[in-house]
C-alpha cells in the first residue's frame, strides 16, 4: 500500500468532519471544450459553472486515462486498478459484480452513497445505497432509468442532463441522516449522438468556431500504425468520418448538404455542425453543474464538499482530422479535472503532476479517511492540491488500448507519458505499417 498513513489521525477537513463527495463526471468530455483550460474554443464557448470549480479550487493540467475508452475508464476510476488487474479491458468486458470497489468502501465507512446517470458497466452496480442509472448509453430525450429496488425502468421526461441532476438533487434532498454523501453523477453528454437541448438551438447562430490548428494536418511523416486509420473529420477515411454522418438522414440534429464543395469546404462545414451540436449539449452539462453547485451553497455544505468535474477520458474535437477517442494521442488521453474544497484547496490553483484515472479511488478514500486497500495501484494526489506532492511521485503514466481496430479501426497499442515524451507500440499490424 502506498503511504497516506500520514493521513490516519488527522481530520478529513479543518472543520473535523469528513467532507462530502460530490463526484461529476461527463462522458468525452474533452479538456479544449472547458473554458478553465484556455483553449481555442474558449472564446467562442465559455463553461463558467465548470470553471467557477477552478476558480475557486484546482485546475489539474495533467491527468490522463489508462485507456480512452468509457467502460475501462469507469471501472479503473471505481477500482483503482489497471484493466489488466480489474479485468475491464473493453467497452464489452463487464464489471465483476462481486468486486469490491470505491462505493463499497466508502460505505462501510459510513458514507450514504449514490450513483445517477451514466453506469455502463453492464452490470447493476453494486455497493451503492442508492443508484438510477441509463441502461447502456442511455438516450438524450426522455430517458429511461433502472432504479435500485425497482424491477420496471422508469421513463423520465426531459432532456437526459436535466433529468439526470433532477434526480441526483432529490436524492440529496432526501437523504436521511447527518451522514457525509459520496454522490456521483455522470452525465451521458457529450457523448454521441449529440442531441442538444431545444433551449440551445441557436446557441451559435452567426457564429464561426475556431478550429484546430491541425485539422489540416500533413500526415505523410507518420507511420503507417496511424497515418490513414482511425476516425476522421474529413471524408479521408470513407468508412467513418464525420462528412458522412453529419450528411446523413440519421443526424439527430439535421443533416448538412455539402454536394458541390471540395473536400476541404466539406470538412469545415462537417467540423462546424459537429463542434455546434457538442458543445450545445456541453452547455447543458455547465447549466446544471451550476445548479449542483446552487444546492450546496443552498443547503450550506459547500465550504464541507469535496467537488470533483472529470470526464471519462478526452475526445477529439478535429484535431489531427480525427474524431472519437480510443489513441493515445493527448487529446483523448488527457481527462479534464477540477476539483474544488474550500477547507484544504486553494482557489485558483494549478497542479501540474502526472496523473492517472487509477488514482481517484485513493484520493477520494484519503479524504474520507479511509485506509486504501492493498490492490488499489493507484495513489492518492491529496498532497497535490493542497500544495504538498510527495517527493517520490511518478514520472510517467501507463496506457494500453486493447480493442484492435473494433469499429474506429485504431490498432491496438500500449505506451507510456513522460513529461516530456511519449512511447508508444502499436501490435498486431504487418510490419510495413510499424
Amino acid at each position: 500500500m502506498y503511504p497516506t498513513d500520514h493521513m490516519r489521525d488527522m481530520p478529513a477537513g479543518a472543520s473535523g468532519q469528513r467532507p462530502n463527495i460530490l463526484f461529476v463526471m461527463a462522458d468525452d468530455h474533452a479538456a479544449n471544450a472547458i473554458g478553465a483550460y484556455g483553449a481555442h474554443l474558449s472564446p467562442v464557448a465559455p463553461t463558467d459553472n465548470i470553471d467557477r470549480i477552478a476558480r475557486e479550487g484546482a485546475r489539474l493540467d495533467n491527468c490522463f486515462c489508462t485507456n480512452a475508452i468509457c467502460t475501462p475508464s469507469r471501472a479503473s476510476i471505481l477500482t483503482g486498478e489497471y484493466g489488466h488487474r480489474n479485468g475491464v479491458r473493453t467497452l464489452h468486458d463487464e464489471i465483476d459484480p462481486d468486486r469490491e470497489h470505491l462505493a463499497h468502501w466508502l460505505g462501510d465507512a459510513g458514507y450514504d452513497t449514490a450513483i445517477v446517470g451514466k453506469w455502463h458497466l453492464h452490470t447493476d452496480p453494486a455497493g451503492f445505497d442508492h443508484y438510477e442509472v441509463l441502461p447502456g448509453q442511455g438516450r438524450y430525450e426522455d430517458p429511461t432509468l433502472r432504479e435500485k429496488g425497482s424491477e420496471t425502468p422508469t421513463t423520465r421526461e426531459g432532456y437526459s442532463t436535466d433529468v439526470i441532476t433532477d434526480r441526483a438533487l432529490d436524492w440529496l434532498g432526501d437523504r436521511p441522516g447527518e451522514d457525509p454523501f459520496f454522490l456521483a453523477c455522470h452525465f451521458k453528454a457529450p457523448h454521441e449522438p449529440w442531441a442538444y437541448a431545444d433551449r440551445y438551438e441557436d446557441l451559435f447562430e452567426g457564429v464561426r468556431i475556431p478550429e484546430p490548428s491541425t485539422l489540416f494536418e500533413d500526415k505523410s511523416h507518420r507511420s503507417g500504425a496511424t497515418r490513414e486509420r482511425g476516425s476522421t473529420l474529413s471524408p479521408r477515411n470513407p468508412i467513418r468520418n464525420m462528412v458522412d454522418q453529419v450528411g446523413s438522414e440519421d443526424w439527430p440534429t439535421g443533416a448538412i448538404d455539402t454536394s458541390g464543395t471540395d473536400d476541404e469546404e466539406r470538412t469545415r462545414a462537417a467540423y462546424q455542425k459537429h463542434l455546434a451540436d457538442y458543445l450545445r449539449t456541453v452547455a447543458a452539462i455547465d447549466d446544471n453543474v451550476g445548479r449542483l453547485l446552487d444546492y450546496l451553497d443552498e443547503a450550506g455544505i459547500a465550504e464541507d464538499t469535496l467537488v470533483v468535474y472529470t470526464s471519462d477520458q478526452g475526445m477529439f474535437l478535429g484535431e489531427h482530422d480525427h474524431i472519437d477517442k480510443r489513441w493515445m494521442y493527448e487529446e483523448p488521453l488527457r481527462m479534464p479535472l477540477l476539483a474544488r474544497y474550500p477547507r484544504e484547496i486553494a482557489p485558483d490553483s494549478f497542479v501540474d503532476g502526472l496523473l492517472a484515472n487509477v488514482d481517484f479511488a485513493p484520493t477520494l478514500l484519503d479524504y474520507a479517511g479511509v485506509d486504501v486497500p492493498d490492490a488499489v495501484q493507484g495513489r492518492s494526489f491529496r498532497g497535490h492540491l493542497s500544495g504538498d506532492p510527495p517527493d517520490d511521485w511518478r514520472e510517467a503514466v501507463y496506457y494500453r488500448y486493447w480493442m484492435h481496430r473494433a469499429h474506429h479501426d485504431v490498432p491496438a497499442h500500449y505506451g507510456i507519458r513522460t513529461r516530456r515524451y511519449k512511447l508508444v507500440f502499436f501490435y498486431g499490424l504487418p510490419l510495413d505499417a510499424a
